[in-house]
């Protein structure tokens, strides 16, 4: 029976996966609406979007364990209702410490069914080359999902509440739950396979002490005290992870797995589109609505070409995976990313039509690399550690989203911070420094001239600061592409060889 409604459980996983995924970006254009509604300062605001993803990074190795020990199913089946009641909390959040509080309930039950979605694949999808389409496809929505996120949220504030953009989860989940149950096969899993709760602690105390470090950085009072004990306190939490993971006979994280090259590029892979993809949408949703004064929707329609060429990508790229391989295929996704990350930095002021061509050449890329990437690392593991290796991955496209709002977020920050020079007198206090929109409501409580003042100077430093984001974006692409090529020569010399043939 399992055998016969594999693409039906695969319609079931990945509408939840798209769940999961969504709310990394999702926020990304209700951020000024949001940030207004619930007084949230600049702080709050990067921590409202980075509190889901990172809990989600700390506990996903954790969670793979559990989902191997206990069963897929039982795992997936878990985490359903708690989504869905963190979703309802996120949705009716009265103040931004409770909306931060909720993201973390909220991640707890992602983190639940995350790995679960990628093995329960493997394990229904039998014959290769429907397996390689599968994974593809569960890329294809991995991918869409995030850059999906700001067009969902646009579409949803354009009619209701932002709440709205957490409400939508809840009927998913309810429908999921009806099918699942029935549908999906159970797996016993393996009860030898032990649960290391110091394990899970070390990791997640190491992440938040570094993306805390991080983000204290980007600040433009930045406390040094705080910036090297905070990076210090992460690096021993995760050397102490490291250190407990090589002498465990049963680890969280198998660090062997990385010898194989192929697996070791495809998380490389994962992290650097991540960072990308998030650090992109995070500025250019906030640029559309504050700077040039799009409505929530129509910054999020102009944003659609990524998820559009990448769910178009990626299940060609799946197709294609057998007769050109994972390596290639990698490579070119990176190669379409760089060429429109390139484009886009440089018509940044030039005609819409040319800024949505960039848009979906990097959407094209994208979905052509997730789906490279994500087969890399599933296919070139072991059965038994499938639960591991799915978590393995889903760390690697959190921590991406992670870093990608951290680096590029604070990155943002920083050069708008630093290219924002008003006049003596203009206003007081340092409020204006902090974020744009920020910027535009001070202006909005000033007297004609001084609020036009404020306006220009504030959108003038945000500009600068969009273009220094784009050039970083692309030349972390650029440079991951040239070092796997040259990581990877054996293995695209290897299928070149097998084509001729």
């Amino acid at each position: 029976m399992y055998v016969q409604n594999r693409w039906l459980i695969l319609a079931i996983l990945t509408s939840t996966l798209f769940l999961i995924i969504i709310d990394m970006t999702v926020l990304y254009t209700a951020l000024p609406r949001l940030t207004q509604a619930l007084d949230a300062t600049a702080s709050q605001k990067l921590w409202i979007v980075n509190a889901y993803p990172l809990v989600v990074a700390g506990l996903l190795p954790g969670a793979g364990m559990l989902s191997d020990r206990f069963g897929h199913k039982s795992m997936f089946m878990a985490g359903l209702p708690v989504f869905g009641a963190a979703s309802l909390c996120a949705a009716y959040s009265p103040t931004a410490e409770f909306l931060i509080a909720s993201r973390v309930f909220l991640a707890l039950g992602a983190t639940m069914m995350m790995p679960a979605t990628l093995a329960i694949v493997r394990h229904v999808f039998i014959d290769e080359r429907e397996r390689a389409l599968a994974i593809g496809i569960w890329s294809a929505v991995a991918s869409g999902a995030a850059a999906l996120g700001p067009v969902v949220g646009g579409v949803l504030l354009e009619y209701f509440w932002w709440g709205s953009v957490f409400l939508i989860n809840v009927p998913v989940v309810v429908a999921v739950m009806l099918f699942a149950w029935t549908l999906i096969p159970r797996d016993h899993g393996n009860p030898d396979r032990p649960f290391d709760v110091i394990g899970s602690v070390q990791i997640m105390m190491g992440l938040v002490g570094v993306i805390y470090a991080l983000k204290e950085l980007s600040k433009m009072d930045a406390s040094w005290l705080i910036v090297a004990g905070s990076a210090f306190i992460g690096a021993v939490f995760l050397g102490l992870f490291v250190r407990r993971q090589q002498r465990s006979k049963h680890p969280m994280l198998d660090f062997s797995l990385f010898r194989n090259r192929q697996f070791a590029s495809g998380i490389c892979v994962a992290i650097v589109s991540m960072i990308a993809l998030t650090g992109i949408e995070l500025v250019l949703t906030q640029r559309l609505q504050l700077v040039l004064g799009l409505t929530p929707l129509l910054a999020g329609l102009t944003i659609l070409p990524i998820p559009v060429a990448s769910a178009l990508a990626s299940p060609v790229a799946g197709m294609m995976l057998p007769r050109l391989g994972g390596a290639r295929l990698m490579l070119g996704g990176l190669f379409f990313m760089v060429l429109g990350m390139a484009g886009l930095a440089m018509m940044w002021g030039s005609t819409l039509s040319a800024q949505l061509a960039a848009l979906f050449i990097i959407g094209f890329g994208l979905g052509t690399t997730v789906t490279a990437a994500s087969t890399s690392i599933m296919l070139n593991a072991p059965e038994e550690k499938a639960g591991m290796v799915a978590a393995i991955e889903d760390v690697s496209w959190e921590m991406g989203g992670v870093l990608g709002v951290t680096l590029l977020g604070g990155l943002m920050t920083a050069v708008y911070s630093m290219n924002l020079v008003l006049p003596p007198g203009l206003v007081s206090g340092n409020g204006a420094y902090d974020s744009l929109d920020e910027a535009l409501r001070i202006a909005g409580t000033l007297a004609d001239g001084k609020e036009v003042l404020l306006t220009e100077l504030a959108k003038n430093a945000f500009d600068q600061a969009y273009l220094i984001v784009m050039i970083s974006a692309t030349v972390l692409v650029a440079v991951t592409l040239l070092v796997l090529k040259y990581a990877l020569r054996p293995l695209t010399k290897k299928v070149s060889n097998r084509v001729n043939n």
